[in-house]
């Protein structure tokens, strides 16, 4: 255990036992510390292990503790006076990366990892606790949750919100692994994981709660797109089936994956020579 994690344990405890009766420099220090290992990506709310993703509980026990112990305060950015208990990220560190980020309404909370070489284009918003990778590119009208994990070179399409798992701390973290192309619109939701180098279908609707029909291994699954596949919502017959209310049956959205295709694959790494040059 690290001296951190073990710093920051030991005010959650203190915290859950109605033990802290001040915030005083050294708990100050310690928020801040975490929250400055979290912007460098030292520390992830989510990491892989052996047996897939794994929430980082302490990690999300620290972020929600700058909730807990901060008060409410006035901050300005861009002219405009808001109020939280955080400022924004400081983004000064993005351009000596190669990262970008375009004005009027890009917005990177405390606490958000963002990596080398991304782009993240306005409006955009990316939460407290949330992993950009290196090369991803987060277009117009895109929400990356709080503790969401996005890897190296995704492309995230407009309009697509990634959601957010914080609470519970133990709760499965939204995914979406490196190589991964997500049309337009799409949304990934409750602990939802998108293996890489995968390419989902413009509005694609990603939750647990929705099966995945995987057309390559012949099974369905839940919770989980396998690598290297190519998906798209479709509606099949619901269990309601022919009702007074639904005119020639009632259907329910599914996902179906099947392999990528080599012109899907041929398509994105156009647009990729595009972005770079």
């Amino acid at each position: 255990m690290s001296t951190l994690e073990a710093d920051v344990t030991e005010l959650a405890e203190r915290y859950d036992a109605g033990n802290v009766d001040e915030v005083g420099t050294e708990e100050l220090d310690t928020l801040e510390a975490f929250l400055d290992a979290l912007d460098a990506g030292e520390i992830r709310a989510a990491e892989p292990g052996d047996d897939g993703w794994e929430a980082n509980e302490w990690v999300k026990r620290g972020i929600l503790l700058n909730f807990g112990l901060r008060d409410i305060q006035a901050y300005e950015h861009g002219g405009v006076t808001y109020h939280d208990v955080l400022p924004l990220r400081e983004t000064g560190d993005l351009p000596e990366r190669g990262t970008r980020n375009t004005p009027t309404g890009t917005v990177v909370r405390r606490g958000a990892y963002v990596g080398a070489d991304a782009i993240m284009m306005s409006p955009a918003f990316v939460n407290i606790g949330a992993y950009v990778g290196d090369g991803t590119l987060v277009d117009s009208c895109d929400t990356v949750g709080s503790c969401a994990q996005i890897g190296h070179d995704v492309k995230l399409g407009a309009n697509t919100l990634i959601g957010g798992v914080l609470e519970p701390v133990e709760a499965e973290p939204v995914v979406v692994e490196d190589g991964v192309s997500l049309g337009a619109g799409c949304r990934v939701t409750s602990g939802f994981e998108v293996g890489e180098n995968s390419v989902v279908g413009e509005n694609t609707l990603l939750t647990p709660r929705i099966p995945v029909y995987d057309l390559v291994e012949e099974e369905v699954i839940y919770g989980r797109l396998p690598p290297e596949r190519r998906a798209f919502i479709r509606y099949v017959e619901s269990s309601v089936g022919e009702h007074d209310l639904f005119d020639g049956g009632a259907y329910k959205p599914a996902v179906v994956a099947t392999h990528v295709e080599e012109s899907t694959l041929e398509a994105t790494e156009r647009e990729d020579a595009l972005r770079d040059n």
